[in-house]
Order: C-alpha cells, then structure tokens, then sequence
C-alpha cells in the first residue's frame, strides 16, 4: 500500500494469518505466560484527541530482550462527530484485524487475553519500535473507518503503569457487556457474521446472536449491528435470521445460508445451543472452551489462562486444538465467557445442568449466572484433578448428571452379558442389543446408545492376546 512507503516492512492483506513460531520471534507481548495484557479503545471529545499521536509508555521494542515475553497494553484513543460509546468495541475489535497487516506482526485474541509475536526477520528490517506499528494503526483506523476524525494511539510495556489501567479496561469491557445483556434472541430478526478470523479458520463464521458474543468475547450483537451499519463492506455483516427449524437447538434458516456461503461449502448447519452434532465452528481467538467427559456424560469448560492439566488430564492448548480451525468437532466448543451468563449457553444440553467442571477463576467471574442451587456442586480444579476425584465430587453434591448415570446403568449392565443363540447365527439377526454399549478404542470410549449389531460372527479378544498369535 503506497501509504506504507515509510514503514520498513511491507504492510497488507496478504500477511494476515501468518503465524510466528517461538524460534522464528524477536519478542513476545502478552500472551500465556503474562498476567499484564489488555488492548482498550476509546472514544473521546475531539479536544482530547491529539490526532496522530503516537506514545509510548515504557522500554521501546529495541529495548526488550530477544526471546523475551512482556506484560503490553494497546491504548486507541478516537473522536468524532458521529462516533460514541456504543462503537468502542468495533474500533477495539479492528485493532486485531489491522496489525495482522503487518508484515512479520502476529496478533491472536482480544480485550486481556491478546498475544502478540514480532518475527527477527521483520524486527531486522527495522520493524523495532512502537512508532512505526502505531503509525499503520492510526492510518488504516482513518481510512479504514472515516467515521473517526481523529485518533491517538498509546503502546504500554511499563508493568506500573499497566497495573494502574488494568482495572479501568477490565470495567470498561464489563459495562459493554451489561449493557448488551436482557436482549433474547426471539426478540430480533436479524443475527449477525463475523469473518475476521477467516485467515486464520478459513471455513470459520462467527453468529453472534443477542444471547450468543462471539467466540472471542469482543463482540456483542449491539457491536454487531454497529459494525455492520458503519462499514457495510467489512469483516461483520447482517445475517436474516430466517426461519426457525429446531427451537432447542437453536437453528436457523439464515445461519445455515449464512454458514454455507461464507465456509464454501464446508460447513452446511450450525446448532447455535449444543456442543454436539453441529456445533457452532471455533476459530483459534475463542476465550474458552468447553469439552464433553464421557465419563461422567456431562460438560466442562477451561479457559484460555488456565495453568496446567484440567481434570481429563490435558492442558488447554490441546483441547483448543481440538476445537480450532474452523470445524465442528462433536462436544468441543469455543466460545466467549459471556457466552457462560446466557440463558442461551448450551441450553439444549440441559445449560448449567450438564457443567461438571470449571476454573475456579471462570466460576467467580460467572457465579452469579449460575442456578443458586448448582453453584456448589460444579467442581473447580480445587475440587477434583481427575476423573476418579470428579465423579466421586458429583455423587457427594448430587450433581443433576448423577441421575444420568442412574438412568443408564440398568441397559449399560445387560449390555456386559452378550447373548448369541444358534438361530441368529448366520442370519444377521441382532447379536447385541444394548441401551449403552461401551467400546474402548485408540484411548476413547465409544458409547453406543440403543444400538442393534448385526453379524455373522462375533470374536473378543485383547490387544495382549492378538500380540501374543503374531509373535
């Protein structure tokens, strides 16, 4: 782009979704191992404004050690005739869009969870301060979006002053989604798509509904229709909801359109309330997932900040794997924690009903959107660090996903005692009938519920027993 010509590495649509590996990085900024991260926007009088200012508050991007991760805060200050309040988190949302521009630039997530990486090539370059980032920033949020008339950008590394500014944005991200709460979903006719994540999930569309925020946790429907309105053309764009083919699982004529069209064909119906069948896609900026444990046939939830293994053992990156990309992946879901304090959220699953596990962090944040009668019997990593430690949790408290268990074993026990008579042998008559039937294969449990097997043979061995003919 000819208004890049001053910046030393190329600026571009071209670059988004590049990805940055840890060996291939100058600096890390915020990210899993930062606590002091935020990205902020705000509209101010046009008095306030500096327009084009740049600051930094802090050690510049040449001060910071080669290989190092440090706490980072964005700061975009913006005024405008027609620009208020309710459109800060449009401008705050494009801050991700517009660096990833950038050449050797890697911008994932949002709000408290952004994660940063510069890349040595594009540091060598003379990509090695602020300057030159804020400078794309403030002239892509001027063309970009003519609504704002002026802006000022400031870039924090120092760890003082970011605890200072911590709360205030956390208020600020708190507000907007207060304000976007009470809406339901019943009362509009008109969803609405988010596609900024499509460099990195090509097949990934985000619905965002007024009780569903978008994976990210940037982006209410008021944000939506904001977006929309002020930039026909950009990344969020309408959805007519359509008609209404299945109330419980919340699907929609129009999303599947919508769906279809923007994934190419990839993906052809969402369910906006389930984790299952067909889930709502997942990019990769998703603040939380939530994962279904067959063993205890309930839901669980890990975020992107939690530390260490949850209670199945694995950590969040490799359950984030599972979900990303832009697939639906039967029982994992990436969602916002917002999405947690709708009455939406995964309501066809029986909604807090079927969560048997959360972060302690994540339940503070959400305990007063949890059933008063449920809030002690969801287990936190405090509670249970496995599932051994889970179940027995859930029998103590009486967990609504006991009398699951119940209902089950009766057909789950019949289904240990196969029976196989002469007369079905060789006629393809049913040789197993079971309400549940468990099948261990690879590491997972297959659970085949009211399943009728036909074979001419059945043989049941162990894997010891097959190694043991071969050798």
């Amino acid at each position: 782009m000819s208004m890049f010509k001053d910046i030393p590495v190329e600026v571009g649509v071209i670059y988004e979704g590049e990805r940055i590996r840890r060996n291939d990085m100058q600096v890390e900024l915020g990210g899993p191992t930062v606590k002091q991260k935020f990205e902020l926007a705000k509209v101010k009088p046009m008095n306030e404004i500096d327009d084009g200012k740049i600051t930094i508050i802090g050690p510049d991007l040449k001060d910071l050690k080669e290989g190092g991760a440090y706490p980072f805060g964005i700061l975009v200050e913006a005024a405008g005739e027609k620009l208020d309040a309710g459109l800060e988190g449009v401008i705050e949302r494009r801050i991700h869009g517009y660096l990833n521009y950038i050449e050797g630039f890697m911008h994932l997530n949002q709000r408290y969870d952004i994660w940063i990486r510069i890349g040595k090539k594009s540091f060598s370059k003379g990509l090695n301060s602020f300057e030159p980032i804020g400078k794309v920033l403030y002239r892509l949020f001027k063309t970009e979006l003519p609504i704002i008339e002026k802006a000022q950008i400031t870039f924090i590394t120092d760890v003082a002053k970011l605890d200072e500014m911590y709360p205030d944005a956390v208020q600020a991200y708190e507000s907007r989604d207060a304000k976007a709460r009470g809406l339901k979903d019943e009362d509009v006719d008109t969803f609405y798509g988010c596609a900024l994540c499509q460099s990195f999930a090509p097949s990934h569309v985000c619905v965002i509904t007024p009780q569903r925020y978008s994976n990210c946790g940037a982006i209410s429907w008021f944000d939506g229709k904001a977006s929309a309105s002020i930039d026909p053309k950009g990344p969020v764009f309408a959805i007519p909801r359509g008609q209404m083919i299945n109330a419980e699982k919340g699907e929609f004529t129009g999303v599947n359109e919508a769906a279809k069209k923007r994934s190419m064909g990839e993906v052809n119906q969402v369910w906006l309330y389930t984790a299952f069948d067909h889930p709502h896609t997942s990019c990769g900026c998703f603040e939380a997932v939530t994962f279904y444990i067959p063993e205890v046939d309930g839901l669980a939830v890990v975020h992107r900040s939690f530390k260490g293994a949850t209670v199945n053992g694995l950590p969040f990156s490799t359950i984030a794997d599972s979900a990303a990309g832009g697939r639906q992946i039967d029982g994992f879901h990436g969602m916002s924690i917002e999405y947690m304090r709708s009455k939406k959220f995964f309501a066809a699953d029986g909604g807090w009903n079927r969560v048997v596990w959360v972060p302690k962090e994540v339940k503070e944040r959400v305990k007063d959107f949890i059933p008063a009668d449920l809030v002690d019997k969801v287990a936190t990593e405090e509670d249970a660090k496995s599932i051994d430690e889970l179940k027995a949790f859930l029998k103590v408290k009486n967990h609504p996903v006991v009398a699951r268990w119940t209902a089950e074993e009766a057909p789950a026990t019949e289904a240990t005692a196969l029976q196989v008579s002469e007369e079905a042998a060789g006629t393809m008559m049913p040789v197993a009938t079971a309400g549940t039937l468990p099948i261990m294969a690879g590491g997972f449990r297959i659970i085949l519920k009211d399943a009728k097997i036909y074979a001419n043979k059945v043989i049941i061995q162990t894997v010891k027993d097959d190694k043991q003919e071969k050798r």
